[in-house]
């Protein structure tokens, strides 16, 4: 098979045996069509061909073009995934990255909304049918911490309200279940009784019925933030970020969050313990007899 081929190959058998989502597949369809334009352009006809110096050049010459380090990390990530499986299947000999590295990545820290903030914005949904659906959709985000993906796909067979749970559809289609909050149980219960409560019926609506599309929700958090006079960039992720750090902040249990987050490595949870130490940081400079300034 061409290179072309083996990835076309490799990326059906994530879609259908690993049940990749859409989403990640074209991710690594993009990251990978620019190896395989660049090998094309160098003349390399197959993957066995390529050795780490050879690759080399080709993250140099990603990076001249613009790509940012960390599309670049990315990509060879992606490059990586594809070079364990060709290699699993006998096609790779060597591993083609040994001892390559991108640039390294600065890690911007999240913002976040403070407990104030978070409280007055979900407590700002407007009138009528669609305020009753933006609040719950609000209380729900930062009551959860669901990712947008998890929110527009949940059903209301998914809720347990009596409980004070939801049961969500993470990446890597993997469940978990999330406890509810009780204000967002009575923002849901209001919802329900507004739109009716069948098992298979989306939760959040949009036109017809079906469930909602991402950047409605999107739209709905920039226009309600906007409102209500905030001066950040409320977005989905934003409600997930400070669902996070205030959890972490009063807990202290990173493993805990990381469970509720659904992420599958720690790693990914520990900025937000960076977050909690910049908030300990203000209070010290602000409250230790050394540290005020005159």
């Amino acid at each position: 098979m061409t290179p072309e081929q083996q990835v076309e190959a490799w990326l059906a058998r994530l879609a259908g045996e690993r049940q990749a989502s859409p989403h990640t597949v074209d991710g690594y369809r993009r990251d990978l069509a620019k190896l395989t334009a660049w090998m094309a352009a160098q003349g390399i006809a197959e993957f066995a061909a390529l050795e780490p110096n050879r690759l080399r050049h080709f993250v140099a010459a990603q990076h001249r073009a613009g790509l940012a380090p960390k599309s670049l990390q990315r990509l060879l990530s992606s490059c990586r995934s594809l070079f364990r499986q060709l290699s699993r299947e006998g096609a790779l000999a060597h591993d083609p990255l040994a001892g390559v590295r991108g640039p390294k990545v600065q890690r911007k820290l999240p913002v976040v909304l403070d407990v104030d903030e978070a409280a007055s914005l979900v407590e700002a949904g407007g009138e009528g049918a669609l305020g009753v659906r933006d609040r719950a959709m609000l209380e729900l985000f930062y009551s959860s911490g669901l990712r947008l993906s998890e929110l527009v796909g949940l059903r209301w067979g998914d809720l347990d309200l009596d409980g004070g749970e939801v049961r969500v559809l993470g990446k890597g289609r993997k469940t978990r279940i999330v406890p509810v909050g009780r204000h967002a149980v009575t923002a849901l219960r209001a919802l329900g009784e507004a739109e009716g409560r069948a098992p298979e019926a989306p939760v959040f609506r949009g036109r017809g019925g079906a469930p909602i599309s991402p950047r409605t929700v999107q739209a709905r958090l920039h226009k309600l933030a906007l409102a209500h006079g905030s001066a950040k960039h409320v977005h989905p992720h934003l409600l997930r970020h400070t669902f996070a750090s205030h959890m972490l902040e009063s807990s202290g249990d990173l493993r805990a969050v990381q469970e509720l987050l659904g992420h599958a490595d720690i790693a990914t949870t520990q900025i937000y313990t960076h977050l909690d130490f910049q908030h300990l940081a203000k209070v010290y400079d602000a409250a230790h007899p050394r540290a005020r300034r005159k």
